[in-house]
């Protein structure tokens, strides 16, 4: 029987992308196969400018939980603590990488559970069947191996050419958004992203409003 390795899980809004404003419980998986978590190795990872914390099951409602019945109650248990009263209940598995661990097992004991599955996942690992909202943020120097889904997510600006907007144009996604990568250069970056955008119609500016307005 399998044990899913969880970060945290919490009631919030979602804040980005087409979901935005939609009550949700963040599901934050540990681990990830573009970086290790630690700053020590952040230089030379795959993708270097994470800034969530995914290293290990400490915190809050974090936890190891054996078996897809375990995990899925425990996710229950903190809807129903402090979700909104009626409404489909809302699950976003996200990490770290999801997919890593959220399996088919996982999914048919959430959804038996009563939640509507969505995933943030970075798009190198396909996606398994049964999730309902599927976000792709493509990573430079990661190969894509999701190349449908219902939003396609974009990092901006990143400097490699396998990175652009126009890489990832063709690909069978409904939604497809930018967001100003939130570094050092922010203000500039939402520039830059908003500049695209008004170049670029298929592409959306997405902002990260639980930051702007201090949600977790």
């Amino acid at each position: 029987m399998r044990t899913y390795s969880v970060k945290e899980a919490y009631v919030t809004l979602q804040g980005e992308g087409a979901q935005t404003g939609r009550a949700a419980v963040f599901l934050r998986f540990a681990g990830c196969n573009l970086w290790s978590g630690l700053e020590r190795d952040r230089a030379t990872a795959i993708c270097n400018f994470c800034d969530t914390d995914f290293v290990g099951t400490d915190g809050d409602h974090g936890g190891k939980f054996v078996g897809a019945e375990a995990l899925a109650q425990h996710v229950k248990s903190v809807w129903e603590e402090s979700g909104p009263e009626g409404g489909k209940p809302y699950v976003i598995c996200t990490g770290g990488e999801p997919l890593l661990q959220l399996d088919a097992a996982a999914i048919a004991a959430l959804k038996a559970a009563g939640f509507e599955i969505g995933v943030e996942t970075n798009g190198t690992l396909a996606a398994p069947d049964g999730l309902d909202w599927i976000c792709v943020s493509p990573k430079a120097n990661a190969p894509l191996q999701q190349l449908s889904g219902n939003e396609l997510k974009l990092v901006f600006p990143q400097d490699e050419p396998e990175a652009q907007p126009s890489q990832f144009e063709s690909l069978q996604f409904q939604h497809f958004f930018l967001q100003p990568k939130d570094d050092r250069a922010h203000a500039q970056n939402i520039a830059a992203t908003a500049a695209y955008c008004m170049k670029h119609p298929k592409w959306r500016l997405s902002l990260q409003t639980h930051k702007l307005i201090g949600l977790p």
